[in-house]
């Protein structure tokens, strides 16, 4: 039995552990849309007015959740934390007021996503949102992944102002 030398046994056992060296020059790079893909839990989402001053646009403790998938389709829903219950256990016969809480208290939407590698830059192609307005469109926002936790911005959001998103990856 012929035995294996040293530099072909370290070659043979980082082969088997999926750690080859990167010989020949090819090297795999992580791509944005790659640190994107996943599920994300909303930290804050807080209108920036042109003033400096910050609001929480759903609370000091927005809930909801992002996800990507990697083929490029998202969902994405938003909501203010403690909304109060309606009086009816029927939610289409919320009352004036009641309804009005949940829509301003909540935006939802899904569709596709392309992301741009170099200008940083996510494009979430709208199909449907409870924002009707948004049905069919696209918006572009500056987005970062640094880690477990994932920013964008929202210029000229619905909130007015520009809005700053951030989100932490689900566990």
């Amino acid at each position: 039995m012929k035995r294996l030398n040293m530099p072909r046994r370290t070659m043979a056992a980082l082969l088997l552990a999926g750690l080859a060296p990167p010989w020949g020059g090819v090297y795999a790079q992580v791509t944005l849309k790659d640190q994107l893909v996943g599920t994300w839990i909303y930290v804050a989402v807080d209108v920036v007015h042109p003033d400096g001053t910050r609001v929480p646009l759903y609370g000091l403790n927005p809930q909801g959740q992002a996800s990507f998938d990697g083929n490029g389709r998202y969902i994405l829903m938003t909501a203010r934390a403690g909304q109060v219950r309606f009086a009816s256990t029927d939610r289409m016969q919320g009352t004036p007021a009641e309804n009005k809480a949940v829509v301003q208290g909540s935006i939802a939407h899904f569709g596709s996503y392309t992301v741009d590698e170099a200008s940083n830059t996510i494009t979430f192609h709208i199909e449907t949102s409870t924002f009707p307005n948004w049905n069919g469109t696209e918006q572009r926002r500056p987005f970062s992944v640094a880690g477990d936790e994932l920013r964008w911005r929202t210029p000229a959001s619905s909130g007015g102002g520009t809005a700053e998103v951030v989100l932490r990856r689900a566990k």
